[in-house]
């Protein structure tokens, strides 16, 4: 089993959802966040005051699927989340050890 982490540009999370739904990757947790990378942020006008955004909102996709779906996630995410431009985000894919749903004691592959 692994785990995917994706960062990635707020409005494709939909593309992405949509995207890991059809090759049958269901459960997924988004959270937003703040990154800092190549983009080096922006300024901004707020008031008459300029001033500098250096952490831009990202969000990110976190999803464990099994060892056989591991590449058709991340071709699923990469072509959802690519707009060509800097900033995309990025991928990351963990190991994982054990898995347990909690309502019925499922583990393993069985709990995905």
């Amino acid at each position: 089993m692994k785990f995917v982490s994706a960062i990635i540009k707020p409005f494709k999370l939909d593309e992405v959802r949509e995207g890991l739904s059809a090759i049958g990757v269901n459960g997924l947790t988004v959270t937003e966040v703040k990154g800092f990378g190549r983009q080096k942020g922006h300024t901004e006008l707020y008031r008459g005051a300029e001033y500098v955004v250096d952490f831009l909102p990202k969000v990110k996709v976190e999803v464990a699927v099994a060892d056989e779906l591991l590449e058709q996630t991340i071709e699923a995410i990469e072509k959802a989340a690519n707009t060509g431009k800097i900033g995309d985000g990025k991928i990351f894919v963990f190991d994982l050890q054990h898995v347990v749903r909690i309502r019925t004691g499922e583990t393993g592959d069985a709990a995905l």
